[in-house]
């Protein structure tokens, strides 16, 4: 983050990587200091299905596994995140006894990398899973009828990391504009829990905490 007393000479060469550019000296930006600063983006749908197949070459799959719906489901994965996916989708296939990663293995593992581990030993009484399910019934119907919010890919009340639910939805495509449209949609749909719990119960929860983070 900072750099002091260099001297300019030909015959070396300073090279530096952050990933976190905003706490960067600005004297280290100034011109003549780094002659190149090359951006290193997250990859793209094209990217992340060659970043797939490269670690999946070691890897048994079962023919189910469809590598571009897989990078389709893993918008502003790294390539860390996506070698860690298949990982953890082998250890469920030994775990499970399978000779071959199934389908299930690669969604199941998807989840854990992106909402965290099943949080076992909970019990939730009868009314508290019925909030659950309304709250998360809310963000669904609200995604399902809205032309411009991204498609539902799944709606599940096992608490997993700090999530008690999740209404999980999927771009079609990577976004890198996004519409007026886009962007109202996508807050009635984060909304759309609280108003599931207003409609049905009169009152709301801190089942909204996070929706409202975002």
């Amino acid at each position: 983050s900072e750099m002091d007393g260099f001297e300019p000479n030909e015959s070396v060469i300073v090279m530096a990587a952050t990933n976190r550019p905003d706490i960067l000296d600005r004297a280290l930006l100034r011109p003549g200091r780094f002659d190149r600063q090359i951006a290193v983006n997250l990859p793209t749908l094209r990217d992340r299905i060659e970043i797939l197949e490269i670690h999946s070459q070691d890897k048994p799959l079962s023919g189910e596994v469809d590598l571009e719906r897989v990078a389709r489901g893993t918008p502003g994965f790294s390539g860390a995140d996506l070698e860690n996916l298949l990982n953890e989708a082998a250890l469920l296939a030994a775990r499970r006894d399978r000779d071959a990663i199934a389908s299930e293995d690669v969604e199941d593992s998807r989840d854990k990398v992106m909402m965290g581990l099943e949080r076992e030993g909970i019990s939730l009484a009868e009314d508290e899973l019925e909030m659950l399910a309304y709250h998360e019934g809310g963000h669904a119907i609200v995604a399902a009828v809205l032309p411009h919010a991204d498609p539902i890919h799944k709606v599940t009340i096992v608490p997993r990391g700090q999530a008690m639910g999740v209404t999980q939805q999927l771009p079609e495509r990577d976004r890198y504009i996004y519409r007026r449209e886009y962007m109202l949609d996508r807050l009635a749909v984060m909304m759309g829990g609280r108003a599931a719990e207003h409609m049905v119960f009169g009152t709301a929860t801190s089942g909204a905490e996070n929706d409202l983070k975002q």
